[in-house]
């Protein structure tokens, strides 16, 4: 079966809502409101994901949907 569009639309906004959930609950456990206050800033993992999972959702996995 194939995945229409609107199945994809919800995945990628599933993997957005994990991955903010993961970054706030790491932010929490650092007593920070932001990623830039961080000492881990800098090639940070969870917020690589979440960027990753922001633009995803934000072109749908494709680069030719989301204009800046």
């Amino acid at each position: 079966m194939k995945d229409n569009p609107k199945n994809m639309e919800n995945k990628f906004e599933l993997e957005l809502q994990e991955k903010s959930e993961i970054l706030v609950k790491c932010q929490q456990n650092k007593a920070t409101d932001t990623c830039s206050c961080c000492d881990e800033f800098i090639g940070c993992k969870t917020r690589k994901e979440y960027v990753s999972a922001v633009y995803s959702s934000m072109n749908h996995g494709d680069t030719g949907g989301f204009e800046f």
